[in-house]
């Protein structure tokens, strides 16, 4: 798109206004909001830019989105809540600022799991988000609207924020690249709060060159030097990461690991601490920040959906000593964690167990689903999801590599490897009911 504008074979109000007819045109329920007119006006700004010579970057011209829970100044920020449904915020969220400043345009503000506290999507307020590869399938959440509208194509990027996966597990069911960066590398001021010390925002892309591109500007970081492809030391958990996956994810995931290996890297199967209490910790935090977060919004049950007011209850059971002696307990658990980078530059996994799950599926499915992406929440690390491979059924498969705190340079060089070599398709329409 960038190339095209500078030649002048496109305007900004072009793909602008081809993007917005996506989002109006597609049947997957992606956006909550869609800002024709703000959006449109912007175009003209920056298309005269352009003709002045002023150029504002990589991301000048671009139309993106936003997730519900980000705010946005004078432009309705719901957080997927009824609460909040008409809630108009006063200021931009510091993401926002700074893509805004780097050029691009926001076409519209995508649709969530309610309060960011879910895996699938399933919103009570504002309906499901569907699946592009599939309508019966969630998108994934609780970023599921900014997985769904890159993967589809109706628009290039999309910010996310992500608690327990919710930036990789759209990613991973929708088929698209979405990056989790280190803990607090990106700004966290301006986005609803859902558990404070695991939130992450980040970006959701159709590849990995464009992650690292949103990520320096949504940092505010120059692109690091890393080491070439074969002096990047890559560990394959034989423990906890690869255990009781879908045959069709060990396939792919592994078929990955085969790539990554071939192109160079150094790969070995490296034994990780145990990740169950790891998990355990994690939940007893996030439930227990939820608690105070979003429970402090109304104290009604009818105000939220029965899976979040049940998340609620749980947090409100958990004592201050229990929410201290989880913490103690990380401390510990992140300094054994951290042995591993002492000859490791990267750890490599499924991001999800299995694809995208059907709608009406009968199991509570969040344990399951964030088993794989939880854990470096709670320790802070970045993790990048790109897509691996496609089940029989057609759903993507995505494959997770986690690094060091502030090593996102060397996830995406990794990945962008693997993704030259497997050369999988990208959606190219707005798919709809039925495939």
């Amino acid at each position: 798109m960038g190339r095209k504008l500078r030649g002048r074979e496109v305007s900004v109000r072009e793909l602008t206004a081809e993007a917005l007819g996506r989002a109006h045109r597609s049947e997957l329920n992606a956006f909550i909001t869609i800002l024709d007119g703000y959006a449109l006006e912007r175009a003209d700004r920056l298309d005269a830019m352009l003709a002045r010579g002023e150029d504002l970057g990589a991301l000048h011209g671009i139309p993106i989105a936003h997730k519900d829970c980000i705010l946005t100044k004078g432009i309705c920020t719901t957080g997927g809540s009824k609460i909040f449904s008409d809630y108009v915020p006063e200021r931009d969220a510091e993401v926002v600022q700074r893509l805004h400043a780097a050029g691009a345009v926001t076409i519209g503000k995508t649709g969530l799991h309610e309060f960011t506290a879910g895996i699938s999507n399933l919103n009570p307020h504002f309906g499901p988000v569907l699946n592009p590869y599939d309508p019966t399938r969630v998108s994934g959440g609780s970023s599921g609207g900014s997985g769904a509208a890159v993967a589809a194509g109706i628009v290039a990027a999309a910010t996310g924020t992500d608690t327990g996966g919710s930036i990789r597990i759209p990613a991973s069911f929708c088929g698209c690249v979405g990056l989790k960066p280190t803990y607090e590398r990106v700004s966290r001021e301006g986005t609803m709060a859902l558990g404070p010390s695991q939130d992450h925002v980040g970006p959701l892309t159709r590849c990995v060159a464009d992650a690292a591109t949103l990520f320096s500007v949504m940092a505010g970081v120059l692109e690091a030097e890393v080491p070439a492809l074969e002096h990047i030391r890559i560990g394959i958990p034989e423990n906890y990461f690869w255990d009781n996956l879908a045959p069709e994810v060990r396939f792919h995931a592994r078929g990955a690991v085969q790539v990554i290996a071939a192109l160079g890297a150094k790969v070995r199967e490296v034994r990780v601490p145990d990740v169950t209490p790891l998990m355990e910790v994690a939940r007893v935090t996030l439930l227990c920040e939820l608690a105070s977060t979003i429970g402090e919004h109304s104290p009604h049950e009818k105000d939220y959906g029965a899976d979040v007011w049940a998340l609620i209850e749980q947090g409100r059971r958990f004592s201050a000593t229990d929410y201290l002696d989880a913490q103690t307990a990380r401390a510990a658990m992140a300094q054994e964690f951290a042995r591993l980078w002492a000859d490791l530059d990267c750890l490599m996994m499924p991001t999800t167990p299995f694809p995208a799950f059907r709608m009406d599926a009968p199991a509570d499915m969040r344990p399951e689903t964030t088993r794989l992406t939880r854990p470096f929440n709670l320790l802070g690390w970045p993790a990048l999801s790109l897509p691996c491979g496609f089940s029989a059924e057609g759903l993507p498969i995505g494959v997770q590599l986690v690094a060091d705190d502030g090593a996102e340079a060397v996830l995406f060089r990794a990945g962008a490897a693997i993704e030259q070599a497997l050369k999988l398709p990208l959606l190219t329409g707005i798919p709809a009911q039925g495939r």
